[in-house]
């Protein structure tokens, strides 16, 4: 998911920038190094992502924090069902509380998108890949939710992959002069994708012989033509206005992978609770 000091260090960052020089409220109340018990409950069905991380949260504010986890990653939780439970001092739970939510509820929020979407696929040959429209600095943690909900990464990053999209054609002068600007340049190793906006554009990129064509906001009409000018030459991909009330369709035209930029840039959180006892 993310290196153990990455994922300290982004945890770190985000109490600094939450408690500052102090939390203020806790310190003014809890006075008395009282210990206490939490629990995370879900306040609706949710998809668990992130468990791991929740916990880590209150570890690095205190170290001997105690925490049970009830629900692992993956598992469906119920409205109203305990995700995991917090034993420690109550000043430190209360001050981790917000930090560890933000992160828990984007990540559950996440793969329950995912798996809404992976579900509405289900029979047929078509996976579902998340984007790099992703939050700054929460890349790795957003991206690992989309697996836990059954979805497939794209490329984690620029260096991840070779995506000639249609400012790098504008820059080259045509999707062939891209092409072989790319295979003078970059490792032979790393699979070439093309993104093309109409049937025209997709015998250029079958020319060049790319790896990977992606449909670029085509309507199922015209992706089904584009599915059999290709014949198998090279792995589709569909992007662009997929929603859960399309997805079905799209993947039905034999698509091997729809693209979902809404998993991560602008998915609802999970709504989740965390309760002193």
């Amino acid at each position: 998911m993310i290196e153990k000091f990455k994922l300290r260090k982004l945890i770190e960052d985000a109490l600094r920038e939450d408690i500052g020089s102090g939390d203020v409220t806790t310190l003014a109340i809890v006075t008395d190094g009282r210990v206490g018990r939490a629990q995370a409950i879900a306040k609706s069905d949710t998809v668990v992502a992130g468990i791991e991380v929740f916990k880590e949260v209150f570890h690095v504010l205190g170290s001997d924090t105690v925490f049970k986890t009830a629900l692992t990653d993956g598992v469906l939780a119920q409205k109203g069902q305990v995700i995991a439970e917090i034993a420690g001092a109550l000043g430190e739970i209360l001050s981790a509380e917000r930090v560890a939510l933000n992160i828990l509820q984007r990540m559950c929020g996440i793969a329950t998108l995912t798996r809404s979407y992976v579900d509405a696929v289900k029979g047929t040959k078509t996976r579902i890949l998340d984007t790099r429209k992703t939050t700054p600095g929460l890349r790795d943690l957003e991206k690992y939710a989309v697996t836990v909900g059954g979805g497939l990464n794209h490329r984690t990053g620029l260096f991840g992959g070779v995506l000639i999209k249609e400012n790098h054609i504008t820059a080259a002068g045509g999707i062939t002069s891209a092409v072989e600007r790319v295979c003078h340049n970059v490792p032979v190793t790393l699979k070439i994708e093309v993104e093309v906006k109409n049937l025209e554009e997709v015998r250029e990129a079958l020319s060049a012989d790319c790896d990977i064509i992606m449909l670029d906001n085509m309507d199922t009409v015209e992706m089904k033509e584009a599915i059999s000018l290709i014949k198998g030459r090279a792995l589709v991909e569909a992007s662009g206005n997929v929603n859960l009330s399309n997805v079905r369709e799209i993947a039905e035209t034999g698509v091997d992978f729809i693209s979902v930029g809404a998993l991560t840039h602008s998915v609802p959180a999970a709504d989740i609770s965390l309760i002193i006892s």
